[in-house]
């Protein structure tokens, strides 16, 4: 499914420029990593800050004299680019599937713990092979709500405009 034209990861499957931190298997399995350990969050929040740091600098260093009028200076427009992939890697890729992932396993504890006759090691592990499992399924759809919230209120106030790289003031 085709990302909204402004989000951060708008270059998946389509001709724009690659971007490792959202168009790569990076994405895949640095959350396996997520286990509600605290280097697991350290490390899935610099991976937030790197995506955010890599928008930034994508704004600052593009020309954009061929284009029309700017209303905004480079700086705010790769401020405002980092925050937003900021915001929206800490909502997709960190705070979403981390809660999504502990209810999936949380759930599966509670029906492995009412199930009789399973051996040990199978009630023990079935849980967090099924949270990891779910990673590649839950994925898309996380993307896509937050794509969705962030186009309808921050993107909005901070006027990003449709292409991922262009940040005007909203037509009133």
């Amino acid at each position: 499914m085709p990302h909204a034209p402004n989000s951060p990861h708008h270059g998946e499957n389509s001709g724009e420029d690659y971007n490792i931190f959202r168009d790569s298997l990076l994405r895949y399995c640095w959350r396996k990593l997520s286990l509600s350990v605290a280097p697991s969050y350290l490390i899935a929040f610099g991976y937030c800050l790197a995506d955010a740091a890599s928008s930034g600098y994508q704004v600052m260093s593009e020309d954009r004299s061929k284009t029309v009028r700017e209303t905004r200076s480079k700086e705010v427009r790769a401020a405002i680019a980092g925050f937003d992939t900021l915001l929206w890697q800490g909502l997709a890729s960190v705070a979403i599937p981390g809660g999504v992932i502990n209810l999936i396993v949380r759930s599966s504890r509670f029906a492995v713990a009412r199930t009789v006759g399973l051996p040990i090691l199978v009630s023990k592990w079935l849980p967090t092979a099924a949270g990891l499992g779910s990673i590649p399924f839950i994925i898309t759809p996380i993307d896509n709500c937050v794509d969705y919230a962030l186009d309808n209120s921050t993107r909005k106030m901070l006027g990003v405009g449709y292409d991922k790289n262009t940040v005007d003031c909203p037509k009133d």
